[in-house]
């Protein structure tokens, strides 16, 4: 198991109520963990991207819940679902792309809709109901976990011993309650026995890549090396690239798959140069509803995380007078898509035919 600390877990009383987690914006520097006591607390920190990834935001989003009903002044059941009910809209507000969030959202709140006749016996009191909640969190944490780990047994088995692989953005233990996507792949292989070396996309303009994937594989003694973006191109012409490997945000019912900005860039060079392209996701990133790439909403942030990079920088690199593209993701076609790994096993195109009847 990953030697980093939970990415996200509840507090309870006394110490709590509160959602911990590793405050991501201060890392390769410092491994900070922060405490969100309010629901406001917990969606700044998901804005401000403390937590990211698609399956970490899940998490948040349950457990912003769970918060929201053990703070509720409600005195009867029906007054805690309202406030529920705007705690959700409100955590449903912070990002737009990963699916997990709005997953994981329906997912609480649905521990909340029972027959008529039952509603008295299983809602008997607003203290169960906020057990409820809890247990329904907790469990989408657990089960994250547990999809993660299988997942990176099965994707481990497309990595050769001695493997040079190229990954973009951050899908590792920090993306997800624990273990990894794309990173947890990689450290399957790794306990397996088998040798990679993984060279790491810096991933502007947030440096996902050159800040946190860095340190998870160094956390966990997987040799990296850190490159710019525009490097990835150069390095397959020369043959220093076995495969390409990452995560993704939401993937519609024909395969394609939203994932950090510059994920489409690598896929395209990944064909070019006859590399297979492989999306490590669980099966709660699949947005059945959605037909194609096409139809994700693509989040929109601020200039400043290009002209300051990140923030870490007093100065902007830019002119004032230019004006800033920032699209958080890129959407890759499924036909660059080699396969998808889950939790279940991998998949291979036609991925419409592939998903027919899988269970999110």
């Amino acid at each position: 198991m990953s030697r980093i600390p939970a990415t996200i877990a509840w507090i309870a009383p006394p110490e709590g109520p509160a959602v911990r987690m590793i405050d991501q914006t201060r890392l390769p520097g410092e491994l900070v963990m922060i405490d969100c006591r309010t629901v406001e607390q917990l969606c700044e920190a998901i804005v401000s991207l403390r937590v990211r990834g698609a399956p970490a935001l899940g998490c948040a989003a349950g457990y912003g819940l769970a918060l929201a009903a053990h703070l509720s002044s409600a005195i009867t059941v029906d007054q805690l679902v309202e406030d529920l009910s705007r705690a959700r809209a409100t955590i449903a507000a912070t990002r737009p792309t990963a699916v997990n969030l709005f997953w994981a959202l329906e997912r609480v709140m649905a521990v909340l809709d029972v027959p008529a006749e039952d509603a008295h016996r299983e809602l008997s009191s607003v203290r169960d109901l906020r057990g409820k909640v809890l247990a329904e969190a907790e469990l989408i944490a657990a089960d994250d976990l547990d999809r993660c780990v299988r997942l990176g047994r099965y994707g481990a088995e497309l990595l050769a011993d001695g493997a040079n692989v190229i990954t973009h953005c951050n899908a590792g233990a920090l993306a997800c309650a624990g273990y990894g996507t794309a990173l947890g792949v990689m450290r399957a292989a790794a306990e397996g026995g088998k040798r990679l070396h993984v060279w790491v996309d810096e991933t502007r303009p947030l440096l996902q890549g050159a800040r946190l994937t860095a340190w998870e594989l160094i956390q966990e003694g997987i040799p990296c090396t850190v490159l710019c973006d525009n490097m990835a191109g150069w390095l397959m012409a020369q043959g220093k690239v076995d495969c390409v490997l990452v995560g993704a945000d939401r993937i519609a019912a024909n395969g394609d798959a939203a994932n950090k900005i510059g994920t489409y860039g690598l896929a395209v060079l990944a064909q070019a140069h006859g590399l297979p392209f492989y999306v490590a996701a669980p099966l709660s990133t699949l947005d059945l509803d959605t037909t194609a790439g096409t139809e994700i909403r693509i989040e929109q942030r601020s200039p400043e995380e290009v002209s300051l990079v990140a923030g870490r920088l007093r100065e902007p690199i830019t002119p004032t007078a230019a004006d800033i593209y920032n699209p958080a993701f890129d959407v890759t076609p499924a036909e660059l898509i080699t396969a998808i790994i889950t939790e279940v096993g991998v998949f291979a195109p036609p991925y419409e035919k592939a998903f027919c009847g899988l269970q999110t």
